[in-house]
């Protein structure tokens, strides 16, 4: 099992930004999916951002494009999210998340389901103030 930790969430007024970071104990092999979730009170976990490791290819869900960047930097089995512009609505405990058990080079432009991935970080809390 891959452990995931995130770090980097806090407290930002509206319009601020924040750059989410999430180191993995081992590199995710090309063509995995690779994925941040958020999950607001109340709400179900959801994909905000997804790529496949090593090969640069993203999606963003429609809310967030734009806004925010998935980005990887393989030397560091770190994965990260650029946050700019940030909302209200982008409060929510952010997660990310690796699948490595089936599934290389499958389709990861496309909102991805949580359960398509089998390796999740503890989460983050992002909280943005009007």
């Amino acid at each position: 099992q891959v452990q995931l930790v995130e770090s980097g969430g806090g407290s930002v007024q509206a319009g601020g930004s924040l750059t989410l970071s999430c180191v993995s104990s081992e590199d995710i092999p090309a063509g995995y999916c690779m994925g941040w979730f958020r999950q607001a009170p109340g709400k179900e976990r959801a994909g905000v951002a997804s790529m496949r490791s090593h090969t640069g290819s993203t999606y963003y869900e429609k809310s967030v494009k734009g806004r925010f960047t998935i980005s990887q930097a393989s030397v560091e089995n770190t994965l990260y999210l650029q946050m700019n512009n940030l909302k209200p609505e982008d409060t929510a405990m952010y997660y990310c998340a690796a699948r490595t058990d089936g599934g290389r080079w499958a389709d990861c432009q496309r909102q991805v389901r949580v359960s398509e991935f089998n390796n999740w970080g503890q989460g983050t809390q992002v909280t943005v103030s009007s």
